[in-house]
C-alpha cells in the first residue's frame, strides 16, 4: 500500500469520504431543448447547467485578422439562489465580476484545447454555464459538464449536416485538490475549500496533458513533494471523471 493509500484509509472527512474520493457525480442531458447540446452536472451538492449554442459567424477580430476556422467561448454566472444568501445578478451591477471573467475564460481555454477549430467551420460555439447551487468546485464542474454538453452539440451538428468530421480531439475535465489539516484532499466541498491552507484546480485532457494548474497557498506555502502528491491524487480523480463523461455521452 502506498503512502497516499494509507493516508486515504486513515483520514475520514466530514461527509465520510476518503481523502482520494470524489463526491457523487451525475449528468442529466438535454434539459435545455433550445440549446444545441446541454447537461446538468450534479457533483455532490454543486449543480451547474451547461448549455451549448452555435452561431454561423465568428468574432470580428477573426475576420479582421484573417483567422480561419471557428471559435469557442464561454459565459459563467452564479444564479441569485445558488448560495445561502442571495447573490446579486451581475447585470444589475453593470459589470461582470472579476471572478466570473476568470472562470469563463478558463472554460473557453479548456474547451478550445481539445477541439479542432478548423473542423467546426466559420462558427462560434457558445458555452453557457449557470450555477444553480454552489457547494465548492463550481469551475471544475462547469468545465467537466461543458465538455459533455459540447459532445451532444457536436452530435447534433453532424445530424444536421453542418459539419462533416468530428472536431473533438480528446476529452477535458477538471477537479479540485487541497490541503486541509496537513492532509491532501480530492474534490473539496465548500466548507473544506473555505478552510483549506492550499487550493489547487487541475484541468487535464484524457491524453494526459495538463491544460491548466491553478495552485494557491491560502494560509501557507506548499512543498514540491506536496505538489506531486496533489497532482497524483488529482489525476486519479480525473480518470474517474473521464469515464463518467463517456457514460454521459452515450446517454440519450
Amino acid at each position: 500500500m502506498t503512502e497516499i493509500e494509507k493516508s486515504a484509509e486513515a483520514y475520514r472527512r466530514s461527509d465520510g469520504r476518503r481523502t482520494d474520493e470524489l463526491r457523487p457525480l451525475r449528468f442529466q442531458n438535454h434539459l435545455a431543448p433550445n440549446a444545441t447540446g446541454s447537461t446538468l452536472i450534479e457533483w455532490g451538492n454543486t449543480r451547474v447547467i451547461c448549455g451549448v449554442t452555435v452561431e454561423d459567424s465568428v468574432p470580428r477580430w477573426m475576420k479582421e485578422q484573417g483567422v480561419s476556422g471557428g471559435w469557442i467561448t464561454a459565459e459563467y454566472q452564479m444564479l441569485p439562489y445558488s448560495t445561502l444568501t442571495r447573490k446579486r445578478r451581475e447585470v444589475t451591477q453593470g459589470r461582470v465580476e472579476g471572478r466570473s471573467q476568470e472562470i469563463q475564460r478558463l472554460i473557453g481555454r479548456s474547451l478550445r484545447t481539445v477541439v479542432d477549430l478548423e473542423a467546426i467551420g466559420s462558427r462560434t460555439i457558445w458555452i453557457d454555464c449557470d450555477v444553480l447551487q454552489a457547494d465548492g468546485g463550481t469551475r471544475t464542474a462547469a468545465i467537466t459538464g461543458a465538455f459533455v454538453a459540447l459532445q451532444h452539440a457536436v452530435r447534433r451538428l453532424f445530424e444536421q449536416g453542418r459539419i462533416n468530421r468530428d472536431p473533438i480531439k480528446t476529452q477535458v475535465a477538471a477537479v479540485s485538490v487541497g490541503i486541509l489539516d496537513r492532509e491532501v484532499l480530492l474534490d473539496l466541498c465548500y466548507t473544506e475549500d473555505a478552510a483549506a491552507s492550499v487550493d489547487l484546480n487541475m484541468v487535464m485532457t484524457s491524453a494526459g496533458e495538463f491544460v491548466e494548474l491553478q495552485g494557491t497557498g491560502e494560509k501557507c506555502g506548499f512543498t514540491e513533494p506536496q505538489l506531486y502528491q496533489m497532482v497524483a491524487i488529482g489525476r486519479q480523480g480525473l480518470e474517474q471523471l473521464f469515464e463518467a463523461q463517456q457514460s454521459a455521452h452515450s446517454q440519450e
